[in-house]
């Protein structure tokens, strides 16, 4: 491989002749080698393009920076959000908790390839200079939370509540075909009173509902940006009025509504944002962690489980059972949702690390954040598209389990009271009768009072 030489603050550094970046990348490559190469999510990558975009438009429009260099800054970063540069930016996770290495990536990237596409040769000093021009009215402290918070909105609009919102709609579809299927009921995993098939499946709706409105709840605090802080927050080395139009040109690149955090303060030493909005992500994963084991659980067989519903079969299940059929997709959602709990875990320890000006634990925070939320969105758009589009109603199944049911002398309570209704459910338990069998022969009731009084269609 060749080489070429860049310089920083503290020397020369070799980096490989073919690569825009620049001596502090090098270096973190070189003195961060934990985990795999480029894990810092792309999506902060495209982030930092739209804020460095940004920051040169308003520094040209605040007159100091010139309009030739902000076009040059902002051709490269229209290059990274049309991937043309992706592997330009091989940097870990594992770094500075305030992602300083991964900002001056970017800036060294932009540097460089700025100057080769005016004509330049890598190697030669740039133009562009990576901290005076691209890093212009700039902090790693506040561009880093910055490319988190558009980073996450992004990846919460545009692709998690979507995906939930077709799964909730499928759902809802169930729901009502299902609202005349009479079945029992289950409390403490014991049999109860009957419901309707589609009254249990628009519980599991109102749940995604409500899960969707709490992750929506979370929004307008992670539409605030840091940016215009800088250090600590006070806006050193800003022009006056820099901190509102840079988030006015972000929100035109990105077509999100991102405003200027109103305490810049809060916006570096704290991530109490992206603790929040994950936390409406955990929501969701509980939620459906929930649905996906009670469809499994119901669907269980087909000859010993449960069986009151089928799911559509899309692999084999096993390699020494012929024949077997798992509930696959039911198990890759619960284990996507053991994930985003452990990722909440781990956001809600690094949320705490804002030790005086500034949290040191950013880059893991936006790791976890947006795989949970790559994750639930793919998750549901799988689990719909593969299982709950399928889902049909075993009714045979329904009837037989209703009519076994002893919970449904809870009808007669009012009729015969509690003890002779539970005197009823034992006996029929303990011989292997039926209740309207017991009911006769204990002489609580007539075979007639009996029918019209237990009517599991009425129970509901």
């Amino acid at each position: 491989m060749n080489y070429r030489t860049e310089k920083d603050t503290m020397g020369d550094v070799q980096v490989p002749a073919d690569k825009f970046w620049g001596a502090q990348t090098e270096r973190s490559r070189n003195n961060f080698k934990i985990g795999p190469e480029s894990s810092m999510p792309h999506e902060i990558i495209e982030a930092f393009a739209y804020l460095k975009k940004a920051a040169a438009f308003t520094n040209a429009d605040l007159g100091v920076l010139s309009n030739e260099k902000r076009d040059m800054i902002a051709k490269v970063c229209d290059e990274i959000l049309e991937g043309k540069l992706n592997d330009q930016f091989p940097l870990v996770i594992w770094q500075t908790g305030s992602g300083t290495q991964s900002n001056m990536n970017v800036n060294e990237v932009i540097s460089n390839k700025a100057h080769v596409n005016n004509g330049g040769i890598l190697g030669e000093k740039s133009e562009i200079h990576p901290n005076d021009d691209v890093n212009k009215s700039q902090s790693s402290n506040d561009t880093f939370p910055t490319a988190m918070h558009i980073a996450a909105y992004k990846k919460v609009v545009e692709h998690t509540l979507p995906s939930v919102e077709k799964l909730r709609n499928t759902l809802h579809e169930k729901a009502e075909n299902f609202k005349s299927i009479v079945k029992i009921g289950r409390t403490h995993l014991m049999d109860a009173t009957p419901l309707t098939l589609g009254q249990e499946f628009s519980g599991y709706v109102a749940q995604l509902d409500y899960a969707m409105k709490a992750i929506g709840n979370t929004l307008d605090h992670l539409q605030e940006i840091a940016l215009g802080g800088t250090a600590v927050g006070t806006g050193l080395n800003t022009p006056k009025g820099y901190d509102v139009l840079v988030a006015k040109y972000i929100s035109e690149f990105t077509g999100l509504p991102f405003e200027t955090a109103p305490n810049k303060f809060e916006a570096l030493a704290a991530h109490d944002a992206i603790v929040e909005t994950h936390g409406a992500l955990k929501q969701l994963a509980v939620s459906l962690y929930k649905i996906a084991q009670d469809i499994r659980f119901l669907a269980s067989g087909p000859r010993s489980g449960i069986g009151e519903i089928h799911i559509p079969e899309n692999e084999p299940g096993s390699s020494i059972m012929p024949g077997k059929v798992n509930p696959t997709q039911n198990e890759a959602m619960t284990m996507v949702c053991a994930q985003v709990l452990g990722n909440d875990t781990t956001i809600s320890f690094a949320g705490t690390q804002g030790n005086f000006e500034l949290n040191v634990f950013k880059p893991v925070m936006a790791y976890n954040f947006l795989q949970s939320a790559q994750l639930l969105g793919d998750a549901c758009i799988s689990f719909n598209d593969h299982c709950a589009i399928g889902i049909e109603p075993n009714e045979p199944r329904i009837k037989e389990l209703v009519e076994k049911s002893l919970m449904l002398v809870t009808a007669l309570n009012t009729h015969i009271g509690y003890e002779n209704a539970a005197k009823i459910a034992k006996t029929a338990h303990k011989n292997g009768t039926t209740l309207k069998e017991e009911a006769v022969n204990l002489g609580l009731l007539t075979a007639a009072q009996f029918d019209e009084w237990v009517k599991p269609e009425d129970m509901v």
